[in-house]
């Protein structure tokens, strides 16, 4: 079995033990029924894989690997509330499936679980490791705050999509790279430089995310294909053909942004179309790459385990290349 695998087993397990502490069905049930539509544990396996590449058994990280799924999937239970959406991995969502206020306190008791996984990190390691993880959580919400303001904006720059996007996505992929390192070696400057690489990681996947968003594979992706377009997200893609545009381009885009009740399968395509004619797609690919290797160069020369990071290298490209 490879490492990877190896790793996702370490953490399925982990989280199969933790809620089989609690038998309040209705509180629990939609939380295991979450962690049943399955996933890539891309943050936990982050986190797993730093503690191993500075010599670390992944034993000496789980609950922390834990209390970063938990925080995952607490926002994701939120998110989609928020987001109106229907679907979590080509299954109903939890307020969809069960009801809007069994999502909302299912969720807030895995906002819990994650502080109860991480308490049993090791004493001497946990309070910077608190810090860090509060300013996480504090970060993640000004994302989606912002996420939120952005829809009601016509105009947003391309810089505070980026920063936009590091709060709501990459800070999590940071700490998880921090905190598995941090538990392994008590090096905060280190950790510190695992914590830049899984936040540059974190701009590569979520660009990857909103290109598969109007590009992926209907049957792959789990979603329905056009999601962020219907509501009129500001995505990379978007305002890269904003921002490209000639005057009748940007007049084309904006007619579209501006329409009441437009049929949806025909604003997808036709901004789909519009986003190719601008040169975004193209763009968006170049940006991801940039983001990924600029993340691999900085890890290239952390001195790492050799296995473990051949193991990251090679999930992180997977990730990128995915098609859902």
């Amino acid at each position: 079995m490879n490492l990877i695998k190896e790793t996702q087993k370490l953490i399925e397990e982990g989280l199969v033990s933790a809620l089989k502490t609690h038998n309040l069905p209705e509180l629990y049930n939609p939380i295991s029924y979450t962690f049943s539509l399955g996933g890539k544990r891309i943050r936990p396996v982050l986190l797993l894989l730093s503690a191993t590449m500075e010599g670390a058994s992944q034993q000496t990280a789980l609950s922390a690997a834990l209390a970063v799924e938990f925080f995952h999937n607490f926002t994701l239970l939120h998110d989609d509330i928020m987001d109106a959406a229907p679907l979590r991995r080509g299954k109903p969502s939890v307020y969809k499936k069960y009801n809007t206020n069994t999502a909302i306190l299912s969720g807030d008791v895995l906002m819990i679980m994650a502080y109860e996984q991480l308490a049993k990190c090791d004493a001497n390691r946990l309070p910077l490791l608190l810090k860090r993880f509060n300013r996480c959580a504090i970060e993640v919400c000004e994302g989606q705050q912002l996420d939120i303001n952005f829809e009601n904006r016509l105009h947003v720059s391309i810089d505070e999509y980026l920063e936009m996007i590091r709060l709501k996505t990459s800070v999590l992929l940071g700490f998880s790279m921090f905190a598995g390192a941090y538990l392994a070696n008590g090096n905060e400057e280190k950790a510190e430089t695992y914590y830049r690489v899984g936040e540059k990681m974190g701009m590569a996947f979520q660009i990857q995310d909103d290109y598969l968003d109007s590009y992926g594979d209907p049957a792959l992706f789990g979603k329905r294909i056009g999601g962020d377009i219907m509501m009129n997200k500001k995505t990379y893609l978007l305002l890269k053909a904003l921002e490209n545009a000639d005057d009748s381009l940007y007049k084309e885009i904006s007619k579209w942004l501006e329409m009441k009740n437009p049929n949806p399968d025909e604003k997808i395509e036709k901004l789909k179309e519009l986003y190719r004619l601008s040169g975004a797609v193209d763009d968006a690919i170049r940006m991801r790459n940039s983001y990924y290797e600029s993340a691999m160069q900085a890890m290239s020369k952390l001195g790492a385990d050799q296995e473990a990071f051949r193991a990251l290298k090679s999930l992180s490209e997977r990730l990128l290349m995915r098609e859902s």
